[in-house]
């Protein structure tokens, strides 16, 4: 049985104000040439489908036209399920009624864990769908007195386990932040201070784990416990990732072999270095002038004109940083590293500035509990 695993296409995204769905498009098209090259049984998207939980209509028709062609064209199996950016209901609409066509939702989290089990030319598989949950989701569903990430997934694994069969192979999705996991700046957290972290062991008994979250391909403790990673760059710290899907071939017997097969992007994201008039002389003869751009200026004097003369030559520069700042086109923008602190930190800095002491404990508390109900919900 070969399945092919990929995750957080994050259809509908913006990178600095430019639309991606062109760019996106022209990957997955390539995703369904390699599952009809590759003899691919099951398509596992492992959450994140969308970038947000409303997406644009032009999202919608892309993921629509996609899945055409993987279930109806190639008769594939497809078994999708919600990330922390998805509306899991909206996701999941119909999801019963879709299933005659080889195409499997798991949105919301339900009360039931069944597995898809899909007869397949080598044998049978189970595949256990675990959408994302935060803590008080898993509360509300099953009314266990979790209270974190990894006790929230172990409830759900101790049910998985319940109906788990020794005699055929068992595959678990998951969108969750696995320890140890290699970030990049375009994940949204799942919550605040460290608390969304799961531990790989918890995943360990399973024939293969097919995880969505972090947009490095990597695997976490065992082989088989994977990213498949994001389909393209969505930041400019992930340049120098190398974007691919996981192709598993599983035994009957629950033997396991991965590969991975490289996706090529229609612009590449790239990071120029240097002084401006050395960007603009390279960028004459530059064969990749339509890649997405961001130029860090080594020039110890200020600028003008920055972004104007950049993109004469690359017309798809979206930022350039002149030591300590930054520019989007529209002047000054906060700096690489005040983007990198948490909300938490941010207000507990803007606190202790105004009032003079640290935020108390408590008061902590709070705000930590109030942003991870807004990260939840997706207000921020």
């Amino acid at each position: 049985m070969r399945l092919l695993h990929t995750s957080d296409w994050h259809l509908g995204r913006q990178l600095h104000g430019v639309s991606l769905l062109p760019d996106q498009a022209h990957v997955l098209a390539q995703i369904v040439d390699i599952v009809r090259e590759e003899a691919v049984d099951v398509v596992a998207i492992a959450g994140d489908i969308y970038d947000r939980s409303v997406p644009p209509a032009e999202a919608v028709e892309l993921l629509g036209a996609t899945l055409r062609s993987l279930c109806l064209e190639l008769g594939r199996q497809v078994v999708l399920i919600a990330g922390n950016h998805d509306g899991p209901e909206r996701l999941g609409f119909a999801a019963e009624l879709l299933v005659d066509a080889g195409l499997h939702i798991a949105g919301p989290l339900r009360d039931s864990l069944s597995p898809v089990t899909l007869a397949l030319a080598g044998g049978e598989l189970d595949i256990f769908c675990l959408p994302y949950a935060g803590p008080a989701t898993v509360r509300q569903v099953f009314g266990e007195a979790v209270s974190t990430h990894e006790e929230a997934m172990a409830a759900l694994l101790r049910r998985v386990d319940d109906q788990r069969r020794a005699d055929r192979p068992s595959v678990v999705m998951a969108h969750c932040f696995v320890d140890g996991g290699e970030e990049s700046d375009s994940e949204r957290p799942l919550s605040l201070g460290g608390a969304d972290r799961v531990p790989a062991a918890l995943f360990e008994p399973y024939t293969y784990t097919a995880l969505g979250h972090l947009h490095r391909p990597q695997q976490r403790g065992a082989e088989h416990i994977r990213y498949s990673g994001s389909i393209l760059k969505y930041s400019f710290s992930e340049a120098a990732h190398r974007k691919s899907v996981t192709l598993v071939d599983i035994a009957q017997g629950g033997d396991v072999a991965i590969s991975q097969r490289e996706l090529t992007p229609l612009r590449e994201l790239r990071v120029l270095e240097g002084p401006l008039d050395t960007l603009l002389r390279q960028g004459e003869s530059d064969p990749r002038r339509e890649d997405y751009i961001c130029a860090r200026l080594t020039d110890t004097a200020a600028q003008l004109d920055v972004m104007g003369k950049l993109r004469a030559l690359y017309p798809n520069v979206l930022q350039a940083q002149l030591l300590a700042r930054e520019y989007n086109g529209q002047g000054p923008v906060a700096s690489r590293e005040m983007l990198k602190k948490s909300h938490l930190d941010l207000f507990g800095e803007f606190f202790e500035e105004v009032q003079g002491e640290p935020l108390a404990r408590d008061q902590a508390d709070y705000l930590k509990a109030v942003l991870d109900t807004l990260h939840a919900e997706g207000g921020l």
